[in-house]
């Protein structure tokens, strides 16, 4: 609750402050008038995710547009679609931004598909390009001076540690031009509706970048930025991020805050680490400061020669991704001075990155430590501490914070409320390309806060039987094992090959037995044979089988319940590819695997013909229900968000008076509702009707998966 209260206070004071350094009256206009979502020409109510490929082009997705109709989809959300490198999997690693992929159809099977009935929301990458010689501008030496951020002493800045991916400078007009000229004559032949805007953080000036394109007449943007808890999105002409706030905001609101101390203690006695998040985090940031961006460090230091340690020490410190201060313009914002003391770093950077002190060379000092800091936090954060720091999986998420055990519900409306207030129209996500697990995997990792006297019980069994296999071999290590288990628990069943896959990724990730750069294959093999031995064990299935049994009875309640929040909360919900129905999938590449879409297609013919929901459909029979319902009444979930008071362990809220939401989050506790609800209401999902004057005990007006959708009758 602190968090999210503190969010808001810094948005009321940041809105109401002038900037530090004061910018034209038309640039400030266009701040003020830029935040207003734009006139519905194609009204949004839910988005839905493709990763394209080159066995999954702009053909199969027309091929889908049918049935993605049919569940009431507004508009197709792709992923990049210019030119990448020929043996791309993923096509964010673009080297002809002025053409359509080639692999995924070209530009005329692109517009084909923009005529099948579908707006498209599409992904582009302006912060760095793939290099070789398929980049005519990486092979020119005079156009590579020109376009890409290259270092005096040699080498270039990169997309994070990729070296096979160069960062651009999108703050020059040619640059912007001619990597934006595509995609901006898409956007007015109506081809595009709208851009998701990858890594802004990465650019030398994000805010101008944003309002270029704004001036350009981009109507609808959403950006990939990363916010912590407590961080607010600035100012910006957008339309608002691409959801992980609300990810992970209703993750942590099912993860019963009072487990917090008993999973700290089974952490501490399983795997010996008694050290919290925070120093686990700076440890790793620390190392990857000082090792894969050693040379981004170094080139700071030649910008102002302060010591590489107090620039190392200071980019590890940040406490946010980046701050935002515009030397060319002199704007510093308070949250910019809030950061920087926060890191504590020595006075005499601090006053040079907040413009205080200027010197020669200080301006390129801020704009590039600016552009360090959060490859240093998503590579030492996201990419390492994430997987050495063990405590519960489901909230070790992008954008999350692992010592955030839990959210109440009053923390939850604030958020909610924020979001109808600020970006009406930003993304709601519960899984991405990037996110670490699936949101039902998560759901089941946060069903073991629910039981936690039962999940250490479990915890200790299934080492005494590991002790077993070990046959004098240290691999895995205590916390390799710790990470085995919860991993069993979020996807189990789960394939020998995809777990294998996923089981080497999160070792080398945690860069403490073996890693990328060195790998110990050795240790790395003597991990899977335990692991393979482990699942032999008749023992050990004889108690996950039963155990997982009620873990995923409760996750998918949770799940489902933290489906219709995403369906009905303030904001665009975004389904990722397949997860219409149950899918419990790992971190890329696991979660990029095809979709079995003849499966979807029968499940949803069966529905649309009469059928009743089953286990397996019970996921896509809510997102049918509640897409329909926010279809037919539009006015009510574009207008306000009011917050009903049900009790601690119940989410309630009412849509514009007509659609009223009740969910349980938590166990315990059949209260009621606090305030008088008139009326004759019908429950969506089962066509119930009932008048609420005459009920207002919470038990009596949830399903058996503890949810209730009802919209206003009379």
């Amino acid at each position: 609750m602190k968090a999210v209260a503190s969010r808001v206070e810094r948005i009321r004071r940041s809105e109401a402050a002038e900037p530090r350094r004061a910018v034209g009256p038309h640039q400030q206009a266009r701040l003020r008038g830029a935040l207003a979502p734009s006139e519905p020409t194609n009204p949004l109510r839910a988005t839905y995710r493709l990763q394209l490929n080159r066995s999954f082009g702009f053909a199969e997705a027309r091929a889908l547009v049918p049935y993605l109709r049919e569940l009431r989809i507004s508009h197709l959300y792709l992923s990049p679609c210019l030119q990448a490198r020929s043996d791309s999997a993923h096509g964010y690693d673009v080297v002809d931004p002025g053409r359509i992929s080639d692999a995924l159809g070209g530009e005329r099977e692109l517009r084909l598909l923009a005529q099948a009935g579908l707006p498209i929301i599409l992904d582009i990458v302006p912060n760095h390009m793939g290099i070789g010689d398929e980049n005519r501008w990486w092979r020119d030496p005079e156009a590579r001076s020109r376009w890409f951020d290259l270092y005096p002493n040699g080498g270039y800045r990169r997309f994070f540690d990729i070296d096979d991916l160069a960062a651009i400078r999108q703050e020059r007009e040619e640059v912007f031009e001619a990597s934006h000229a595509k995609v901006l004559q898409l956007l007015r032949e109506g081809v595009l509706d709208g851009l998701r805007i990858d890594h802004p953080d990465g650019l030398a000036d994000p805010r101008g970048y944003l309002l270029r394109l704004r001036d350009r007449g981009v109507q609808r943007l959403w950006v990939e930025k990363i916010l912590q808890p407590s961080e607010p999105l600035r100012s910006w002409p957008v339309t608002g991020t691409v959801g992980y706030e609300f990810l992970n905001e209703s993750c942590a609101l099912f993860v019963d805050r009072r487990a917090r101390e008993p999973f700290t203690q089974l952490l501490a006695e399983v795997t010996g680490e008694s050290r919290g998040f925070q120093q686990i985090a700076l440890e790793a940031q620390l190392e990857q400061a000082r090792g894969a961006f050693a040379r981004d460090v170094e080139r700071l230091r030649l910008a102002r020669e302060h010591q590489a340690s107090t620039l190392e020490l200071a980019l590890a410190s940040l406490p946010v991704y980046r701050t935002y201060v515009n030397p060319a313009a002199g704007l510093v914002e308070d949250a910019d001075v809030e950061a920087i003391a926060a890191a504590r770093m020595p006075a005499e950077l601090a006053k040079e990155l907040l413009l205080q002190v200027r010197r020669q060379g200080s301006d390129e000092l801020v704009t590039r430590f600016q552009q360090l800091s959060p490859a240093i936090m998503a590579k030492g954060v996201e990419d390492t501490a994430f997987y050495r720091h063990l405590r519960l999986l489901c909230l070790n998420e992008v954008g999350g914070d692992p010592e955030r055990f839990g959210l109440c519900v009053e923390s939850f409306h604030e958020a909610n409320e924020e979001r109808q207030r600020r970006f009406p129209e930003g993304l709601l996500s519960s899984q991405t390309h990037d996110t670490k697990r699936s949101g039902d995997a998560r759901a089941r990792l946060a069903a073991l806060s629910w039981m936690p006297e039962r999940w250490r019980e479990q915890t200790l069994s299934w080492r005494r039987i590991g002790l077993t296999l070990r046959k004098g071999s240290e691999a895995p290590d205590r916390s390799e094992e710790y990470l085995l288990h919860q991993t069993l628990i979020s996807v189990w069943p789960i394939s020998a090959e995809r777990l294998d896959a996923h089981l080497v990724k999160a070792l080398r990730e945690a860069k403490r037995n073996t890693s990328w750069a060195q790998p110990n294959e050795d240790w790395e093999q003597a991990v899977l044979a335990f692991t393979h031995a482990l699942l032999a064990s008749e023992e050990l299935q004889s108690e996950l089988n039963p155990f997982l049994s009620e873990i995923d009875r409760v996750g998918k309640s949770i799940a489902l319940r933290q489906l219709l929040l995403k369906l009905t909360s303030p904001g665009v919900p975004d389904i990722y590819q397949g997860d219409e129905l149950w899918l419990y999938s790992l971190v890329d590449p696991d979660n990029r695997r095809p979709v079995d879409w003849k499966l979807r297609a029968r499940a949803l013919r069966s529905l649309a013909a009469g059928g009743k929901p089953t286990v397996s459909t019970r996921k896509l029979h809510l997102i049918i229900e509640t897409l329909a319902l926010r279809q037919r009444r539009a006015s009510a979930f574009a207008g306000g968000y009011e917050p009903i008071p049900a009790g601690p362990c119940t989410c309630a809220y009412l849509r514009g008076q007509e659609v009223l939401v009740i969910v349980q989050v938590a166990q315990g506790g059949d209260g009621e509702i606090e305030v008088p609800l008139s009326g004759r209401w019908r429950d969506v999902l089962s066509g119930v009707e009932r008048r609420l004057d005459d009920e207002r005990r919470i038990g009596a007006l949830l399903d058996s998966d503890g949810l209730a959708l009802l919209e206003r009758v009379a």
